[in-house]
């Protein structure tokens, strides 16, 4: 028996979800939840085997409340919108069922999940098809959603300073504190907005706003000085980036 989650804010749609899964005997609906919030305390809590999920819901979308699950199940995506890199899921996720959807299409989904030999998604893919996804949502833009403890946090990045790697994760600074986001320095560089943020080192993107000057040091190299005092290092390529967003 295969244990699966509805996750969506709307109830009509969760009721067809619900409504079509009835044909399929070997999978046990154990819980519906209504917003990613409660999305990922039932995943932590029961470990389901699928997620339908939809993408845009209040609070967390579908993609952010992935990002802070360590062991993804198997998902199908459950949206109204088709913009968001359809292609890219349906090389990565189980399958995007785009609303409304019939139930011949909703049954081949599902049926897709059962005939996988492994139906749980290698963690490295569903990470893959995240990073695709993320640089087409609008609220990546905008926020940043981390994990501390048992709770989860969202960081406008209008408080972000700037963000330094970290090993294998990315250290995302703020004046409350600093936290880390399992991404890579790419992710961010690709998914920020160029022109408020620049990566000036291959271990740094800085807020342009947080600079207050630019001081040389050493051989080709400067140093940004930040409101809060922060020295970040700029390389060369960085100090060219600068200035072509300055204007300098």
């Amino acid at each position: 028996m295969k244990r699966a989650l509805i996750i969506d804010d709307e109830p009509l749609a969760r009721m067809v979800v619900r409504e079509y899964l009835l044909d399929f005997k070997e999978i046990e609906l154990i819980q519906e939840c209504n917003d990613g919030f409660e999305g990922l305390k039932a995943i932590q809590q029961h470990q389901p085997d699928l997620v339908f999920l939809d993408i845009q819901m209040p609070k967390i979308t579908g993609f952010e409340m992935l990002e802070l699950v360590e062991q993804p199940p198997a998902v199908i995506f459950a949206t109204a919108f088709d913009e968001y890199a359809i292609k890219a899921f349906e090389a990565h996720a189980v399958d995007y069922l785009l609303k409304p959807f019939s139930k011949e299409r909703f049954n081949k989904a599902v049926e897709k999940y059962l005939s996988t030999a492994a139906p749980k998604p290698a963690v490295k893919q569903t990470e893959e098809l995240l990073e695709t996804a993320a640089t087409q949502s609008p609220a990546q833009h905008e926020r940043i959603v981390v994990k501390t403890g048992t709770k989860v946090k969202i960081i406008p990045v209008a408080d972000v300073e700037y963000l330094q790697a970290d090993d294998d994760y990315v250290s995302v600074i703020t004046k409350e504190g600093s936290y880390l986001k399992n991404k890579t320095m790419s992710f961010f560089e690709q998914t920020l907005d160029p022109n408020y943020f620049v990566r000036v080192h291959r271990s740094y993107i800085v807020a342009i706003q947080q600079i207050t000057r630019i001081d040389p040091y050493e051989k080709d190299a400067h140093l940004a000085i930040l409101k809060s005092g922060a020295k970040i290092p700029v390389s060369k390529t960085g100090y060219v980036k600068l200035k072509q967003v300055l204007g300098i």
